[in-house]
């Protein structure tokens, strides 16, 4: 199973996933991975995060691998044409609420200064 960042999958919906795929209990799936079955119940109520290491470990339990890609994100300095054109793909009540935004943002900088 793929899951792209933009999905947002987080540890607890991915490992459930996983071993529901698997037809598996949380008992079983803890047994093989070397972990608890409370442990494993936490992470899939979002109530801790495990590490890599610990994702990687229970989805290997399951027979699945944990992919890390890196892909490149939105360039932080674009031109003023690339701005320009970005905004007035906005519609008009988006606009002013990106420019009230950036007017509170302005303001509290120019707070923090004095």
């Amino acid at each position: 199973m793929t899951y792209s960042a933009a999905m947002r999958p987080d540890p607890g919906s991915l490992i459930r996933a996983a071993r529901e795929r698997h037809v598996l209990s949380q008992q079983t799936l803890a047994r093989r991975a070397g972990t608890t079955q409370k442990h494993i119940s936490r992470i899939e109520r979002g109530e801790i995060s495990p590490s890599i290491a610990t994702l990687s470990r229970v989805l290997a339990a399951m027979g699945e691998r944990l992919e890390l890609h890196v892909v490149p994100g939105p360039r932080d300095n674009r031109s003023d044409e690339e701005l320009r054109a970005d905004f007035e793909l906005l519609t008009p009540s988006e606009r002013l609420e990106q420019t009230a935004a950036l007017s509170r943002t302005v303001t509290e900088l120019a707070s923090r200064a004095d």
